[in-house]
């Protein structure tokens, strides 16, 4: 548990950073930012995931390990550890639908 909620506000916290202040690039371009937010929210989702479970190829290590030794422990960890990124992702990106008015 002491890893899960971090990862979570960690997900959320890359697609909502990301995408506003990626939308000042809207501005720049004589776009709209709220347009360009949405996009940039969408494409952030997986790059959140993977940031916030510290890259993909420590953890898939882990769980090759785990798997010849048979802790199921780690693996449920990891699992939740998982499924608390893409909610907090998925929030992020929801969050910023909200904000904009609808997809």
């Amino acid at each position: 548990m002491n890893r899960v909620i971090p990862v979570f506000f960690i997900a959320l916290g890359v697609v909502l950073g990301g995408s506003f202040i990626g939308s000042i690039g809207g501005l720049i371009i004589n776009q709209s930012p709220l347009k360009i937010m949405v996009d940039i929210a969408d494409d952030l989702k997986l790059y959140a995931i993977i940031s916030a479970i510290g890259g993909t190829f420590a953890n898939l290590r882990l769980l090759e390990g785990v798997i010849f030794q048979g802790q199921l422990s780690i693996i449920v960890e990891q699992f939740f550890i998982l499924l608390s990124a893409f909610l907090g992702g998925q929030l992020g990106y929801w969050i910023i639908i909200v904000f904009c008015g609808g997809k």
